[in-house]
């Protein structure tokens, strides 16, 4: 069962100095190319999972070739614009646009933090969905899953699904997640999170043949 812990993440300063993002995952985890002009803002993958702290009004960098889904998770509003139309971001609302596009943003009720799934058109595609936890039913995390606390207070135990084997017993101490932790899905003993308050799940799936 692997967690990634936010406590344990470096922050990143945006080119523009409008805020830091600290970087959850990435796929591939390192670029095959290391050259003088790679940070974490690059493209030297093909989906990167992020959270931001946003702090002044100002553009965005842009990611040519790429989808993103942009969601405010602490803050209450991020006044979008995406190739000069205006989208107002709720808290927990997940917004998709095109990674090329040319976008700023601006806090009219202050700072605020996002989380960003950036995924390569043509080869994957990300989603971004909010749930409300339970103190009685456990949300499994699968493969290709990241399930990342929001807010409250959550554990997480191995559960028995996706077992390769009858006879492997998993871990049972449950494991308690700080917010913002991020727990990695597996298809073997699939990670189970109980607890109450919100959490983000981040899909990241295999784009089909012939799409963007």
């Amino acid at each position: 069962m692997e967690i990634i812990r936010y406590a344990e993440l470096k922050a990143h300063p945006w080119r523009n100095g409008g805020g830091v993002t600290r970087e959850v995952a990435r796929h591939p985890r390192t670029p095959s190319v290391q050259t003088a002009q790679s940070t974490a803002q690059d493209t030297a993958w093909d989906w990167r999972v992020s959270i931001a702290e946003v702090s002044t009004a100002g553009a965005f960098s842009t990611f040519a070739g790429m989808d993103r889904v942009l969601t405010v998770i602490d803050g209450e509003l991020l006044l979008l614009s995406v190739d000069g139309a205006e989208h107002p971001l709720e808290k927990y609302r997940p917004f998709r646009f095109s990674g090329g596009a040319d976008s700023a943003g601006a806090l009219p009720t202050g700072d605020i933090k996002d989380l960003n799934v950036i995924t390569r058109n043509g080869s994957f595609k990300g989603y971004t969905s909010i749930i409300e936890l339970s103190k009685k039913r456990a949300h499994p995390v699968f493969a290709g899953q990241f399930g990342i606390l929001l807010q409250g207070s959550a554990t997480v135990s191995p559960g028995t699904a996706g077992e390769a084997a009858a006879d492997v017993v998993p871990e049972t101490e449950p494991v308690e997640l700080n917010r913002y932790d991020a727990v990695v899905g597996s298809g073997t003993a699939t990670p189970e999170i109980l607890g109450r308050g919100f959490l983000a799940v981040v899909s990241i799936d295999p784009a089909e043949p012939g799409t963007d």
